[in-house]
């Protein structure tokens, strides 16, 4: 029998979330070596008889004290450069969470302190380890996730208007949209929202109709992002 060397597997989170009016990641200061006291994507090692997806949400929740996903989780890329991680021969498997807006973290485990960070304000070489590279990578994920998926609707809560779905957009694209043609695109796209039935005040006291998230699960036509 051949003898491969041993090596780790880690996951780590790419959280993403929009919060006064600006999209926000989830990092976690680290509280032990390496890169002490360095911001890193929350995460950690995959226990030996763990599956992958458990592991994702059980460091989510230790690393910050925030409830499992209640928004859109899913498998993003895996990471094994040679040399990534000091501590060994380390893979890891990120993955991609898309939330509504929630309370403010509280660390655990080996974080010394969690925070929702404005992604405005990443610079390059912020983030321990290579996770530069895997939030940039998470980041163009979710903006074309809305060009062709209804997943803009994981950013809101459960009832939603026409005008903050398109602030989602706006939000995470960082470009502005026409509103009449956004939501003639919202509402007249299949499965993309249900209305709810209701009506909520709207801008300047002019109600607005509630909807939820459709059952679709790609849109035709997408939902393309202007040209910059």
């Amino acid at each position: 029998m051949t003898d491969y060397p041993p090596f780790a597997v880690t996951v780590d989170l790419v959280v993403l979330t929009v919060r006064a009016d600006a999209l926000h990641l989830l990092l976690v200061r680290r509280g032990i070596p390496p890169d002490q006291g360095r911001w890193a994507l929350p995460g950690g090692f995959v226990g030996i008889d763990e599956d992958l997806p458990d592991a994702a949400a059980r460091e989510l929740t230790e690393e910050t004290g925030l409830p499992e996903p209640v928004g859109h989780l899913e498998q993003l890329g895996t990471y094994g450069r040679p040399g990534r991680d000091p501590r060994g021969r380390v893979v890891t498997v990120a993955w991609l969470a898309l939330l509504p807006d929630l309370p403010a973290p509280v660390a655990g485990s080996d974080a010394a302190s969690a925070e929702w960070v404005p992604v405005t304000r990443l610079s390059p070489g912020l983030l321990a380890f290579d996770h530069d590279r895997i939030v940039a990578d998470g980041l163009e994920r979710a903006r074309a996730k809305l060009e062709y998926t209804p997943l803009a609707g994981a950013f809101c809560p459960p009832e939603f208007t026409v005008a903050q779905l398109r602030a989602v957009y706006e939000t995470v694209w960082g470009t502005r949209l026409d509103p009449r043609n956004f939501h003639r695109k919202v509402t007249g796209t299949p499965g993309f929202v249900s209305p709810v039935g209701r009506a909520t005040e709207g801008d300047r006291g002019r109600p607005a109709q509630l909807f939820r998230r459709g059952p679709a699960t790609r849109l035709h036509p997408p939902m393309l992002r202007p040209e910059p």
